[in-house]
């Protein structure tokens, strides 16, 4: 059997109506996957593809838009089943034309809304991954400790075995004492996208905002606003939406480059010493708000 008949067979399996590959086109699958819609000419499916051993990783994923799903709020690709096949895992998703403008009003009022799931406790059902990076999400009361133990203080950890020593760790040390004074407030435990840049949100041709390759766990809301303006991509109207739906708390700006540092320490460890002299410069910012 080769690989698009044992996944056309797996999707025939999960829908319930019988599917044969016809139609298989290459798409874009990001910087880790790769990617293609298998079509068999009434329906067509969305395909992501790794090496096996990142079985887990599309499993996790799939669990992660099934969560964000279960609010209402805002468009997610529906997963259909994940597997192995060919040597390689998959992942099957409902495929999506995402041709339309973002809407920015919209999108702001039902990321709003998704972050109004809160749970009693940060962190997540399962690990995850952010990028190919494994991301814990073991459960505490206790965010100010979720953000050390398993978002900064993790990244630092990679990046002291990936070679980067010296002053990222000492000052990287020092931001881990202060992390209470910096986070300075209690926030809910709201269900996150987890790495909403602009490449991950998109909209329907009727404009339906869609978001889309999550890492999803539940923490402060502000970590997914923070996430948006790092590499840019979301207007104004998407921000004023967001707040007048649900206003943030004082001292975001300082929380924001916080929450994004764990973003540029990722970036760091995947992608190399590029990323070394913004991760140092974020530190030194933060650390100058404790003086």
């Amino acid at each position: 059997m080769t690989q698009w008949s044992a996944i056309a067979q797996a999707i025939s399996k999960a829908t319930g109506t019988r599917f044969e590959v016809r139609s298989n086109r290459a798409v874009g699958g990001g910087c880790i996957n790769t990617a293609a819609v298998l079509g068999d000419g009434s329906q067509s499916y969305f395909v992501k593809l790794n090496a096996t051993e990142r079985l887990d990783m599309f499993e996790a994923e799939a669990a992660g838009l099934e969560a964000l799903a279960e609010p209402g709020a805002i468009r997610v690709p529906q997963p259909l089943c994940t597997g192995c096949a060919g040597g390689q895992s998959f992942l099957v998703m409902e495929l999506l034309d995402l041709g339309g403008r973002l809407d920015g009003v919209r999108a702001g009022r039902q990321l709003a809304e998704l972050h109004l799931a809160t749970a009693k406790t940060f962190g997540w059902q399962r690990d995850n991954t952010i990028g190919s990076t494994p991301q814990r999400n073991t459960r505490t009361t206790d965010w100010v400790r979720f953000w050390r133990d398993h978002r900064l203080g993790r990244q630092l950890e990679i990046a002291a075995a990936n070679g980067y020593g010296g002053r990222l760790q000492t000052s990287g040390e020092r931001l881990m004492a202060q992390l209470d004074v910096l986070i300075g407030h209690e926030p809910a435990a709201s269900i996150l996208h987890g790495d909403l840049w602009g490449g991950n949100i998109g909209s329907t041709r009727d404009g339906e905002p869609v978001i889309f390759d999550p890492a999803v766990y539940h923490g402060d809301r502000e970590t997914d606003i923070a996430m948006t303006e790092l590499f840019g991509g979301f207007g104004g109207d998407f921000y004023a939406a967001y707040r007048e739906a649900w206003p943030l708390d004082a001292g975001y700006a300082t929380r924001r480059i916080l929450y994004n540092l764990y973003h540029v320490l990722n970036h760091l460890n995947l992608f190399g010493g590029g990323y070394l002299s913004q991760s140092q410069g974020m530190i030194e910012r933060l650390l100058a708000e404790t003086r």
